[in-house]
């Protein structure tokens, strides 16, 4: 969830590979004629959440949050605002879809993190820019195959919104029903970024250096490989819960070598329940 600066190509041909392992599944698969899911045009409510998460991928202390949100959902042709994201569909086919949207990501302040204190929090990370979806193939039947290509400018909410980086985020993603009127996502991918992003999570300014934390000039490049999972179910017509688990490791990554890289894997855990508390009766095929 790019233009790095001299590691493009690296990200181009990464994704190039993905495409073409994932064309044998598209080209092999039979077209299947499914029935359009019909939702409310809009619903609003709102949403309670826990998670726990690693301050930054690579550390080794974790973040425990508590959120109660407003939820609105709005899913026009254009202007859209869902569980994904929220911004403008561009373009939409039974194949391809573009959108442009945001993303967030909780930051972590450095005083609650070791090897980080006395240097710039890492605050709460807004993304935005285009991502392109890929309809591969009618997976195990309910299931559904795709690909996703995120190429995302990212700010920092609590720093006047100030450019941190470039991310590029490249997924594969499975889709299903479950039985019980469970559903369940699974995902397998990366996060790549540019020289800017690199020093935001790990580099290290000579005025930060300590005996213990040497100055660090961070690089651009893969960040994480990530591999997550995601289930949810309707508990009665207004309310539903979700639960999620991702596990991200920085092993081989381009700052691997970071004092501020004290752990090689980590995982963010979390679940909530969303509670529509009304929605419009005009339904639409998502």
């Amino acid at each position: 969830m790019t233009p790095f600066q001299y590691r493009l190509p690296a990200a181009a041909r990464l994704a190039g590979l993905l495409v073409t392992l994932a064309l044998p599944a598209l080209v092999q698969a039979q077209a299947q004629n499914r029935t359009p899911l019909a939702l409310p045009l809009w619903e609003i409510g709102g949403v309670g959440l826990a998670v726990s998460q690693q301050a930054y991928p690579g550390s080794s202390q974790r973040v425990n949050r508590g959120l109660v949100l407003p939820y609105l959902v709005y899913r026009g042709p254009l202007l859209r605002a869902d569980r994904d994201t929220v911004g403008l569909r561009a373009y939409k086919s039974p194949t391809l879809e573009l959108d442009v949207g945001f993303a967030a990501a909780l930051g972590s302040k450095s005083d609650d993190t070791d090897v980080r204190r006395g240097m710039p929090d890492i605050g709460t990370l807004v993304e935005f820019g285009p991502r392109l979806k890929w309809n591969l193939a009618d997976g195990p039947d309910p299931g559904r195959i795709r690909a996703e290509f995120a190429l995302r400018g990212v700010y920092d909410i609590s720093d006047s919104f100030s450019y941190k980086g470039i991310s590029f985020e490249p997924r594969l993603i499975y889709e299903t029903q479950l039985p019980g009127g469970w559903r369940l996502g699974t995902n397998a991918g990366l996060v790549m970024g540019n020289k800017r992003l690199g020093e935001t999570f790990y580099g290290v300014a000579p005025q930060y250096a300590t005996a213990l934390r040497p100055a660090y000039a961070a690089d651009g490049g893969r960040i994480a490989w990530r591999l997550g999972a995601n289930v949810s179910r309707e508990i009665t017509p207004h309310l539903r819960f979700f639960g999620f688990a991702r596990f991200d490791t920085v092993s081989g990554a381009a700052n691997a070598g970071s004092p501020l890289v004290q752990r090689k894997g980590g995982a963010t855990v979390g679940a909530g329940l969303v509670y529509s508390w009304v929605r419009s009766e005009t339904l639409v095929s998502d």
